[in-house]
């Protein structure tokens, strides 16, 4: 009996062993979980201060448009704060088919299926599709959604490195013919800022008789008038599977999958994401629909959003910061060692800035960055104050 008492573990010996964080707290550089008081979208307070929000996805600046304020409301009012069950049983309405026929329309898909997070979206599409003895092949800066996704399912993980072709085409050339094949992209990667080179990938998913899913968390509303990577390439009828969210641009939570009319249909019925969780409440959904009715009518904010990226790209590189290979509003701070990125971030914060610290093993080894996003609600007048910060600060740490 000693010996097997001696055998035993607590499972919760773990949590005692993990200290980093609460070392971080006591030290004051503890850069998550930070409960801010108020927002504007583009300013947050928190202990009193105004701090200029410039590490938010809210790409449009729509979580504070009326036209979206008033239709969550009125969603309320007529339907009350939930849906109380699945898509699958009691709590599909109206309202989320006509969402899904109008997304559709939007991003050039046969048919759109909505999930109540874009997390569950990517997990319940690419658990759904692939299965025992398929792959899944991921670029190694795929988002967390689409690695859990594939972990979930059944098949077989493969990766190769980011944006490199030829080590995905390494890949694909090692895998028999007979074997089912899923590629699995972010259309825009959301710590560099850079896009997939889709045209390159259907090539190769042509070659070698793959289907291609590109994950649009943070390119719908940005990218091609909003219509996200596929469009901004003309290629929306080569890519198989169009995934998103609506916690970015559509100020909202949810997400969407699109493809053809048959594969939607299999994915709502194998989807466990889908069929077991509550579905995206009328609030949100009424959300999306307004959001999306300013997207398509008033073009303005898209724009705004690239003039925004385009006026801190210059302003940022002017000043003698490295942004990588930023080519949208997601802007890294590339700074490359771990606490000097941290000290920069606590900085800038102190100085009324907001900043997103990445740090290893989000980021490789030495590429320690600050993310910074914009929005088309930034104010010019914001941005400037934002790059005097980044400047004065930047000297100051020895940063530039």
């Amino acid at each position: 009996m000693d010996a097997m008492e001696q055998q035993r573990v607590d499972i919760f010996e773990k949590t005692k062993d993990f200290t980093r964080a609460r070392e971080a707290q006591a030290m004051g550089f503890y850069p998550f979980f930070i409960p801010f008081e108020d927002s504007e979208g583009t300013v947050v307070r928190y202990e009193g201060r105004e701090i200029i929000m410039i590490g938010s996805n809210n790409y449009l600046g729509l979580t504070t448009h009326p036209k979206v304020r008033e239709a969550a409301k009125k969603a309320i009012d007529d339907f009350g704060t939930s849906c109380t069950g699945s898509r699958f049983m009691n709590g599909t309405l109206k309202m989320h088919r006509e969402l899904e026929e109008r997304l559709a329309n939007f991003i050039g898909k046969e048919s759109v299926l909505v999930f109540s997070t874009g997390y569950q979206t990517n997990l319940g599409t690419i658990s759904a599709i692939v299965g025992r003895g398929d792959v899944i092949i991921t670029d190694k800066e795929d988002h967390a959604s689409i690695i859990d996704g594939a972990m979930l399912s059944l098949g077989e993980l493969k990766r190769f490195r980011h944006n490199d072709m030829a080590d995905l085409e390494r890949v694909l050339s090692k895998l028999p013919p007979d074997v089912g094949k899923l590629v699995a992209v972010d259309g825009v990667y959301s710590m560099g800022g850079d896009i997939a080179p889709l045209p390159d990938l259907i090539a190769l998913c042509k070659k070698y008789g793959a289907r291609l899913l590109v994950d649009d968390a943070h390119s719908i509303g940005v990218l091609a008038n909003g219509r996200g990577t596929s469009a901004h390439f003309g290629v929306t009828d080569e890519v198989d599977l169009i995934t998103g969210t609506f916690s970015k641009s559509f100020a909202s939570i949810g997400g969407f999958v699109g493809g053809d009319d048959d594969v939607m249909h299999y994915i709502q019925h194998h989807a466990r994401s889908l069929i077991f969780s509550a579905s995206l409440p009328a609030a949100n959904t009424a959300t999306v629909l307004a959001a999306l009715d300013i997207i398509e009518n008033e073009p303005g904010y898209v724009q705004q959003v690239w003039d925004n990226a385009e006026f801190m790209k210059k302003g940022l590189l002017e000043l003698g910061f490295d942004i990588g290979d930023s080519q949208t509003p997601i802007i890294p701070i590339i700074v490359g060692d771990d606490m000097r990125c941290i000290f920069f971030w606590k900085a800038l914060f102190e100085a009324g800035l907001f900043t997103n610290p990445v740090i290893p093993p989000a980021v490789p080894p030495n590429k320690a960055l600050l993310r910074t996003s914009y929005m088309a609600t930034h104010t010019r007048d914001q941005l400037e104050r934002a790059l005097n910060i980044l400047d004065e600060v930047g000297h100051r740490l020895g940063i530039i």
